[in-house]
């Protein structure tokens, strides 16, 4: 399947990965970043992090966005544009909490329909799997969705620019994200990107973000080695 635009790459499939690591851990909360929704029968999202969830104890996340980039629907003879994966995942998230909370569920819109659909088992977290979405600053409308959500998960390169996101960035995102919530009650803020080999250095990075509202940091490792991964990971978190 596609991989990267420039250089396409063995991809291994997101659920059977998952699978695979809910039964080798105990702890650790599991979750694809991202899903991207509108490619899917979100039906079917729904019932396989249902399913996650019972085989994780509890333990998945949900994270959604509108694809990486036009060619991996537009190949398969899907629409690519923007603002109609937009409101398709709009459609896909009322679709995934309805059928996770409600017996009988039915819905009708523009791209999606069900009648009468009932979906067991229901998520082990109540009232549901938490929710993210995904978004690249400075676009507004993917943070003003993950506003009505549970979390964010902020893109760690510029959307326009295509270079590092800084903090002054990310602090702007934030102050955004904050404005559309208003008091909304907990909220996760997810900052990704690449720490320094220098242990000090990755915590002293890490801690910026921290100190300007994130609550969890996701290591790239972009262009890493399975090895420099592992490396990565033994290391442990960046923090004191």
């Amino acid at each position: 399947m596609l991989g990267n635009q420039e250089t396409p790459t063995a991809v291994i499939d997101p659920w059977i990965a998952l699978t695979a690591i809910s039964l080798r851990t105990t702890r650790l909360k599991i979750g694809p970043i991202v899903t991207p929704l509108p490619r899917h029968r979100p039906w079917l999202v729904a019932r396989q992090l249902a399913n996650l969830d019972h085989l994780s104890a509890g333990r998945v996340i949900c994270t959604v966005g509108l694809g990486y980039q036009a060619q991996d629907f537009t190949r398969f003879g899907e629409a690519g544009e923007p603002n109609l994966r937009a409101r398709q995942l709009d459609e896909g998230l009322d679709i995934l909490t309805g059928l996770w909370a409600a017996d009988h569920f039915s819905f009708s819109g523009k791209y999606y329909t069900l009648t009468d659909v009932t979906l067991y088992p229901k998520p082990v977290q109540s009232p549901r799997i938490p929710v993210w979405v995904a978004g690249g600053w400075p676009r507004r409308g993917p943070f003003r969705r993950a506003a009505r959500w549970d979390g964010m998960c902020i893109k760690s390169v510029h959307h326009e620019t295509r270079h590092w996101l800084t903090l002054d960035d990310f602090r702007a995102c934030v102050a955004y994200v904050q404005a559309q919530r208003g008091d909304a009650g907990p909220f996760e803020i997810i900052m990704s990107g690449e720490t320094p080999d220098d242990r000090q250095q990755a915590i002293e990075k890490a801690q910026s973000f921290e100190a300007a509202g994130a609550t969890w940091w996701v290591e790239e490792g972009l262009g890493w080695s399975v090895d420099e991964f592992r490396g990565r990971i033994r290391a442990g978190p960046p923090r004191t």
